[in-house]
């Protein structure tokens, strides 16, 4: 059967990541578009992949739009987050506009009207999870009756009733062989050379309601119901992934322990020798048979969202815990060579400074390895949005972060650079890499990157004293 669209390119419009620092992986796969070109690919003549924030010969826009104008109908774009929402629209209004052109992803989900009136090229916003609705715009059908699609008619935007959110085990798992260049682990502007890092998903959606998550609902009032994918379908991929440091990047990989378990067991009988990086809630401590079964398994890190030392805020947050309770879960976990990296949340509603300054004395007393905290953010679709409009103290910022009266943006600054001296001093940064080294995920082979990028971690942490060292550092890398 002839096919509709000759050659659809995938643009990741991303130049880089917001996570790009130091102690942040620099690049991770857009696994999320990734299933998009999956489920697009059997629908197309030929298909190409570009991830902008790698080198190659496509990374410049008159290379792109030459290549596009000479090759490609159709253009699909993922717009997944808010850092550099304007830029990335810059980028998309810039691309040829006699092209069909369909973009989607969380934020294009959020700013429909925005993006279509920006980029006046756009004719086609999917909403929501898109590997049924691309499928069904590849193969030709009107556009009036595609649910989840956004699109222009005549002048006008319309927009069509929602999708049903689809089972994961129904989509076709990303083809990496479309990939230009592995991923890899990259701290402190230094790749770790022959550390090869993916992702992959288990599951999709969390049964969990925390009032601050953003990632369950969209403002089509649509909640992802939790779906997994066989067991079987999981190993398969893991068997074709090369990479030996793997994020599974379920929401939480826990959600049924049971199933968690067999999958870890089934790694180890299948022979499957990886390093893992799961995402968990603090509950699974109450099966320590399943803990054991991921140590055994590879599973080397575990990041858990504790979002505050203050019972009245973890309330206020819907968590379902309490610090007793995070303290019971630690004693456990503290028995388990894994790595744990927790996640606070700072600036909550009626939350003192002194409240706030209190993470990282409880993230020591947890025993937390490493922590990342970020500011209060309410989208527009957020259950906390009705709780900081009611309160007159606090304000929803142009970014979206809640400010609390008399305090602003320089007043979270303040306190977030006084977390990062309280928690992250030279010594504990090294006993961050004895620990990296003590769980298994990394090797001697890292060490020469993991020491250079040690300076540039420090300077992040702690201020210009370390400029001079970490352009020392780096040229002698280079050299």
């Amino acid at each position: 059967m002839e096919k509709i669209y000759k050659h659809a390119i995938c643009i990741h419009p991303y130049f880089r990541d917001s996570h790009a620092g130091s102690l942040g992986l620099a690049v991770f796969p857009p696994i999320g578009l990734e299933y998009i070109v999956a489920a697009l690919r059997p629908h197309v003549g030929e298909l190409t992949f570009v991830d902008l924030r790698l080198p190659g010969p496509l990374r410049d826009l008159d290379s792109l739009n030459a290549y596009i104008s000479e090759k490609c109908d159709l253009i699909c774009l993922s717009i997944n987050w808010e850092y550099h929402f304007r830029e990335v629209c810059d980028l998309v209004k810039q691309l040829p506009h006699h092209i069909t052109t369909v973009v989607g992803g969380q934020q294009a989900t959020d700013c429909v009207e925005e993006i279509f009136d920006m980029c006046p090229n756009v004719d086609m916003i999917v909403r929501g999870e898109g590997e049924d609705t691309i499928k069904e715009i590849a193969t030709g059908r009107n556009p009036e009756d595609i649910l989840g699609l956004s699109y222009r008619l005549n002048g006008g935007l319309f927009h069509n009733a929602n999708r049903d959110l689809g089972e994961i085990e129904n989509y076709r798992f990303p083809d990496r062989s479309l990939r230009s260049q592995d991923y890899s682990l990259n701290m402190g502007g230094f790749a770790l050379k022959g550390e090869q890092f993916d992702m992959i998903l288990t599951s999709r959606g969390c049964p969990y309601n925390c009032k601050f998550c953003t990632f369950n609902m969209n403002p089509w009032t649509q909640k992802r119901r939790y779906s997994t994918r066989s067991i079987e379908a999981v190993m398969t991929e893991l068997e074709q992934v090369k990479a030996g440091m793997i994020l599974i990047a379920d929401e939480n990989f826990f959600v049924n322990p049971s199933r968690a378990k067999k999958i870890c067991e089934t790694i180890v009988e299948r022979g499957i020798r990886k390093r893992f990086f799961v995402q968990a809630r603090i509950e699974i401590f109450e099966r320590p048979d399943v803990l054991q079964a991921a140590v055994n398994a590879g599973i080397k890190v575990m990041l858990l969202g504790i979002e505050s030392p203050t019972d009245r805020i973890l309330e206020q947050l819907n968590k379902g815990f309490d610090t007793e309770k995070v303290r019971r879960a630690f004693e456990v976990f503290r028995q388990f060579p894994i790595y744990y990296h927790g996640y606070f949340i700072y600036g909550n509603i009626g939350e003192t400074d002194e409240e706030m300054l209190r993470i990282p004395a409880f993230a020591r007393e947890l025993g937390l390895d490493s922590i990342t905290y970020q500011k209060l953010r309410v989208d527009k679709y957020s259950p906390l949005r009705e709780l900081v409009e009611a309160d007159q103290r606090y304000f929803i910022g142009d970014d979206r972060i809640v400010y609390r009266k008399g305090i602003g943006r320089q007043g979270l600054k303040k306190i977030s650079r006084e977390i990062t001296r309280s928690f992250y001093t030279p010594a504990h940064l090294v006993s961050i890499l004895r620990k990296l080294f003590s769980v298994g995920l990394f090797t001697g082979r890292d060490v020469p990157a993991l020491l250079s990028s040690l300076p540039a971690v420090l300077y992040d942490m702690t201020g210009r004293e370390f400029k001079k060292m970490v352009k020392r550092m780096r040229l002698a890398h280079s050299a």
